[in-house]
């Protein structure tokens, strides 16, 4: 092992990824997490014999998971089991209409049976998806010059068009332009605004879930972390990164704990990083300004609950599309109204892995994004119980019925809970909205512009989305970190 060492703030799925690589590759490392279990927004509780898991239901890509227990060389199947997901999501329509997201070659005849004049459009979306990424286009631009060397590119793909209308020039069907660019919103954005390089058509199709919950994954990643070597300081929040000039010198913890770090690593808020705990650097309060400034996405509001009964009949994970499409989501992302017609997603674990419920019983988490504090300052204690009946109406009437009797538990989770466990700037659950110039190509990169041994990572950072951005995240930064960037 070296001399040098890491610190990690935040053991979230990037946080751990990251870590992970530095440690397998010879640098001494410590994750300083806040909450008294690793995860982060993956967190989990149990309530009477229900296990209800905070993160992601299921896993579009392993390949970047077993990746990490190669760098070790340890194999994941040996630590978790995974179970598909069939089909990876379905998308119902209020008129019932229903749509199986599932491998590509289901959902090909599955296009074929709905919408067959639009089959020969969607392989042309795939192939125009894939270019997109062949190509660099979700690649993060430095400076002028590197944006206009990739502008044939942008011209050539269209690439300035947002998701949904990139979409609609290859297939006609509305429900179907629906299907295939709802994903947008799992990563915060609005599939009306965000570029088309976040496209990645029927992504959600293939999928699979972890046996015994998403927190059997973390909680295995944590241990192969330890294993190498590293150390993880739960339930001790840091609160100051010290700095001299454009250097992290040393990070401390609410107990008094305190270390020098050769580099650092920001699996947290990035403005509560740059705000709050480098508190003193002039620089990183331009960079918290520079960010604060941009049009934060929305947050989630999440009602978990367990009932009794088992319903076969509901797939793993269903998005429930409202009456309206486009303007709902106008209301959410533009106007900052609780919409009353949101696409509501819903998931259902234990339809998979009956041991995530009491026998005879299921599990259940349903959520939809809402609109975060800045738009929408109201006191959640009290908004909470009236949203939690609106998403049960929708259940008891298009799916689950009399669901109200027979929840035995349950939780709900808002926006201000991501202000109190997360530091969560304004409560959003994404960070910036990935809009066409604030989104994929302009994240924020993964080293800091001013203070050169400081590295975010994470779903706020490039390349963004969700848990698959955050370990693309992970990959990136240690690569800069590790002299290989």
């Amino acid at each position: 092992m070296t001399e040098t060492k890491a610190v990690v703030i935040g053991a979230g799925i990037g946080g751990l990824a990251l870590a992970i690589r530095l440690q397998t590759a010879g640098i001494a490392t410590t994750i300083v997490e806040a909450r008294d279990q690793p995860g982060g927004r993956a967190a989990f509780r149990r309530l009477e014999g229900y296990t209800f898991d905070t993160g992601p239901a299921a896993i579009a890509d392993p390949a970047p998971l077993t990746a990490l227990w190669a760098l070790a060389g340890d194999d994941m199947a040996a630590a978790v089991t995974l179970l598909p997901v069939d089909p990876g999501y379905r998308c119902h329509w209020p008129d019932g209409a229903v749509l199986d997201l599932a491998d590509d070659e289901a959902l090909r005849a599955e296009i074929g049976r709905r919408a067959p004049g639009d089959a020969a459009g969607y392989r042309k979306l795939r192939d125009h998806a894939a270019a997109l990424r062949r190509e660099g286009l979700d690649q993060p631009f430095a400076d002028a010059a590197a944006l206009l060397r990739a502008a044939p590119w942008v011209v050539r793909h269209q690439a300035w068009r947002s998701v949904h209308s990139t979409v609609a020039r290859f297939v006609g069907d509305e429900k179907l332009r629906q299907a295939l660019s709802f994903g947008t919103l799992l990563a915060g954005g609005n599939p009306m605004t965000a570029n088309a390089a976040a496209l990645r058509p029927g992504s959600e199709g293939e999928a699979w879930c972890v046996a015994g919950g998403t927190n059997r994954l973390i909680a295995a990643l944590a241990a192969l972390f330890e294993r190498r070597g590293g150390t993880i300081r739960l339930g001790d929040a840091a609160v100051r990164i010290e700095t001299l000039g454009d250097r992290v010198t040393a990070v401390e913890t609410a107990s008094g704990w305190r270390t020098d770090c050769a580099m650092l690593g920001a699996n947290c808020d990035m403005i509560h990083a740059c705000r709050d705990l480098l508190a003193g650097s002039a620089a990183a309060a331009r960079t918290a300004a520079r960010l604060e400034r941009k049009r934060q996405a929305p947050s989630v509001f999440a009602l978990h609950f367990g009932i009794k009964g088992t319903w076969p009949g509901i797939p793993h994970r269903t998005i429930l599309f409202g009456e309206r499409y486009e303007e709902a989501l106008s209301d959410t992302f533009g106007h900052g109204l609780l919409a009353a017609d949101f696409p509501l997603f819903l998931d259902h674990p234990s339809v998979t892995d009956p041991s995530l419920a009491p026998p005879g019983c299921s599990t259940f988490r349903a959520f939809a994004l809402v609109p975060h504090l800045g738009k929408f300052p109201e006191d959640w204690r009290r908004i909470a119980p009236l949203i939690e009946q609106r998403v049960l109406d929708v259940l008891e009437r298009r799916l689950i019925p009399e669901v109200r009797e027979r929840i035995v538990t349950g939780f709900s989770y808002s926006p201000a809970d991501f202000v109190g466990d997360f530091n969560a700037y304004l409560g959003s659950a994404f960070g910036p909205e990935p809009l066409p110039a604030e989104g994929t190509w302009f994240a924020a990169r993964n080293r800091d512009a001013a203070i050169g041994n400081l590295y975010f990572v994470g779903a706020g950072a490039h390349p963004r989305g969700g848990w698959a951005g955050a370990l693309e995240s992970a990959h990136s930064a240690a690569d800069l970190m590790l002299g290989r960037g």
